[in-house]
């Protein structure tokens, strides 16, 4: 499945293509956010810009996926330094391994010829 890449996300996407994880600053409360919009979600200003981050969080909740005839997978939700949390995959980590606050570094892997952001153990 490809993401609906609009002119709200399209930097987000071309800095994810690029290797960078980046979320969404407002120069008005100083609060960061995810995922790409024209306007703050914090005070509903306009005044907002895409800033790298440094792709470090910690593990906030997680579910482990097994489909039947497939290898399982790991769905998470992880509290990015920079305070946004984000939904994505865990990678190069036994499920059982999975702890609450685990630090974890962001990844990039390619899905369907789309660039992506997952996150692995530090």
């Amino acid at each position: 499945m490809t993401p609906d890449i609009d002119t709200d996300s399209e930097s987000w996407w071309a800095a994810i293509k690029d290797g960078t994880l980046m979320v969404n600053h407002c120069r008005s409360c100083d609060r960061n956010s995810l995922y790409p919009r024209p306007f703050c979600p914090h005070c509903w200003s306009e005044d907002v810009a895409l800033e790298p981050a440094s792709g470090r969080g910690r593990l906030y909740t997680w579910s482990v996926i097994r489909p039947a005839g497939g290898d399982p997978y790991v769905v998470a939700m992880i509290d990015l330094d920079e305070g946004p949390r984000v939904m994505s995959a865990v990678v190069d980590c036994d499920p059982a391994d999975l702890a609450a606050d685990l630090e974890l570094q962001v990844a990039f892997r390619d899905d369907d010829g789309v660039r992506v952001p997952v996150f692995r153990p530090i």
